[in-house]
Parts: C-alpha cells; sequence; structure tokens
C-alpha cells in the first residue's frame, strides 16, 4: 500500500482539501496538475477535480463511499454536473453544512454528529447505503475531523474515550487505533487521508505517526 506525506495550498492539513474512498478521491480544482498525479499514485483512483460552494475545501465540505456522494447546499450546478459524472449525489439541506466533518463512513457504516435530525440521517443512509449511527470523537461531534476510516480500518483523537471506540468499531466493522499525525495534532482527520489501496499524510508528520497511522490503517494486512 503506497504512502506519502504532502501538502495542498500550502496547508498540510490534506484532509481539509480531500476526501476519498476506493473508488474515487475529490480533490480541489486548484490542486496543481503534478499534485493530482501524486494523488492517483498514492491513493491509487481515479481524481475527481471540483470546487464545492464555490471554495476549494473539498474535503470539509463533502462526503463520501462506494456507494455515493454527499454535499451540502448551498453547490453550484457545474459542480454537482462534475461530480455526477462519476457517482451518484445527494444534496444534503442541513445547517451541519461541513459534511466532511461531521460525518465519518466506509462501504460497511457511518458515524455521524449527533446534531443531524432524524430525516437527515435517513437522507445520509439513502445516499451512502449504509447504516448510520451517531456518536463523538474525544466529546465532539466532528467525527471525521477527530477520526478518520477506510474499509481496514480508523483513526481516532487521542482523547477518545473506550465507549466512543467501540461505537466506531461496531458500526464501520473495522479495527480502532489511536493517533496524532502532522507532529502532534489530535484531529487526525483533517491531517490524514486514506483509502483501502493507500494513504496521504500531512508533511510534518512525524515518523512515529507515520508507524501508528500504517499500522491503525492495516497498511501490511
Amino acid at each position: 500500500m503506497p504512502v506519502g506525506k504532502a501538502s495542498f495550498l500550502g496547508s498540510p492539513y490534506v484532509g481539509v482539501f480531500l476526501k476519498a474512498c476506493d473508488g474515487r478521491v475529490l480533490v480541489p480544482a486548484a490542486v496543481s496538475a503534478g499534485e493530482v498525479r501524486l494523488i492517483e499514485r498514492l491513493l491509487e483512483v481515479p481524481v475527481v477535480q471540483t470546487q464545492i460552494a464555490d471554495v476549494e475545501l473539498t474535503g470539509s465540505l463533502s462526503t463520501l463511499n462506494s456507494h455515493g456522494v454527499i454535499v451540502a447546499d448551498p453547490v453550484e450546478d457545474e459542480e454537482l454536473a462534475k461530480l455526477r459524472e462519476h457517482s451518484p449525489v445527494t444534496v444534503l439541506r442541513t445547517k451541519l453544512n461541513a459534511l466532511g466533518n461531521n460525518i465519518l463512513v466506509n462501504d460497511h457504516g457511518a458515524v455521524v454528529h449527533p446534531g443531524f435530525s432524524h430525516r437527515e440521517v435517513e437522507a445520509i443512509e439513502a445516499a451512502l447505503g449504509v447504516k448510520v449511527v451517531s456518536g463523538t470523537v474525544a466529546g465532539e461531534g466532528t467525527v471525521s475531523k477527530t477520526a478518520v476510516a477506510t474499509n481496514k480500518g480508523a483513526l481516532v483523537h487521542p482523547a477518545a474515550t473506550p465507549e466512543e471506540m467501540e461505537i466506531i468499531h461496531q458500526a464501520l466493522k473495522v479495527p480502532v487505533q489511536k493517533t496524532t499525525a502532522n507532529f502532534g495534532i489530535p484531529l487526525v482527520g483533517a491531517c490524514v487521508v486514506a483509502n483501502s489501496k493507500g494513504i496521504i499524510v500531512g508533511e510534518r508528520t512525524t515518523p512515529v505517526e507515520l508507524v501508528h497511522i500504517e499500522d491503525g490503517l492495516s497498511v501490511y494486512d
């Protein structure tokens, strides 16, 4: 499994800009051609370049798995058209519009911010084709900012409780491990982009952190 360090748009918080699954990776339009080639090599899936709501924070404003993509309203028509070339897309009207921070998902299940309504949870389940449960990580509802998951493993904030980790384990059906990234940053979802095929970490990530990340995401399985 390829593993690499990177920064995008001058930032090591790679999860703010990219969102990946085993079928594709969403990338801001401003990412360079050379960076696109790096992303394709490390994650081994096609790159879909687009802004969301006319900004470059694609990783924070969208979420996806192999079944579909969800973006929050407002979203531009041309952005939707671009996304729909590659996958079914659902537009979710919600106050919790940083969906990439509020929905932790793989192809087995999802854990979401407790603030989503019953109607919104049903819409998320339909769009992503998985069962959804509410949860927190380190007491925070921004579960995909404080954690990151693939179909092989999940990484969580070091302050995550055993109960929170068990909810993630049961929902996503993968082992869960604590770590930091980017030289001690606990918001691993903001610092790591991964799927079952590869991992991209922020360039400040230390060798010790990288070992924990590789272990937690089952690089060598």
